[in-house]
């Protein structure tokens, strides 16, 4: 009978092993992802907080150390996605299964909004509505001698945005990660460190070049802002789908264009 043979017995073991990875290796992606959040969400309240001249640039430094130490923390477990992005371009351009990715991707949304209730518990109320828990936003209503008044970014301009920076993001530091060859020649930390640089500049661009009030900067991480949204709710929602539709055309131009790139160069 198949499966019932010396082979069977060990294709079975290979498959459990291989299931307890995945799920073992999801964990780490959640808490990963939901500290992320909470960390990430943090360094930007206090960095408006503490009143200083610079706070896009301490804010871009912290983002930057904040998710060199994730990756490093998440890399031997799960290979240190922490991001729907990643997972999704892993997928589109075969270093992982669809399936993997779309748990990773539950995973890291789920942890998204851990990491929003956690920021909730520990903030309080004026903080909350003021930096309404570092989600992502478009837009905000604030008060004018003529009534309610919505400043922010328009919405195609933040779609583009979305999709230029989150290609930059996957063309210049995880295309080195995905690439077997560059990734050994330079090793786990250094590789690591460039794309947490790369996500604190293009954070330092986004949110000096537009210097748009009400717009939060580009997110390149649908699960972190999709974490303070469910939690807090309200004008957190307007333009939400730019978040994850932005991201996803990039992941799907970064995989047409490693169909370019001969096999040879991305597997040896």
């Amino acid at each position: 009978m198949a499966g019932t043979g010396p082979i069977g017995v060990i294709e079975d073991e290979e498959n459990a092993y291989t299931g307890t990875r995945v799920w073992r290796a999801s964990l780490a992606e959640l808490l990963g992802t939901a500290v992320l959040v909470f960390a990430m969400d943090t360094i930007v309240i206090s960095s408006y907080e503490t009143q200083t001249k610079t706070p896009h640039l301490i804010m871009s430094f912290l983002i930057a150390v904040t998710i060199t130490v994730l990756l490093l923390a998440t890399f031997p477990i799960s290979g240190g996605h922490i991001n729907p992005v990643i997972s999704l371009a892993a997928s589109l351009t075969g270093v992982i299964s669809l399936s993997r990715a779309a748990i990773y991707i539950l995973a890291q949304c789920v942890g998204g909004v851990l990491g929003a209730l956690a920021l909730q518990s520990v903030v309080n109320t004026k903080i909350e509505q003021t930096f309404s828990l570092g989600g992502c936003t478009l837009t905000i209503v604030v008060p004018s001698a003529n009534g309610p008044l919505v400043i922010g970014l328009e919405t195609r301009q933040a779609l583009w945005l979305e999709i230029i920076c989150t290609f930059v993001f996957l063309f210049t530091s995880i295309w080195i990660a995905f690439d077997k060859r560059q990734a050994k020649h330079l090793g786990r930390v250094v590789v690591c460190s460039i794309i947490g640089v790369v996500v604190g500049l293009i954070v330092f661009i986004s949110t000096t070049v537009t210097s748009t009030k009400g717009y939060a900067g580009v997110g390149m991480n649908p699960a972190r802002c999709l974490g303070p949204a469910l939690i807090r709710g309200g004008h957190l929602w307007n333009g939400h789908w730019v978040f994850w539709a932005g991201p996803v055309f990039a992941c799907v131009a970064f995989a047409l264009y490693t169909k370019l790139i001969p096999s040879q160069l991305l597997h040896n």
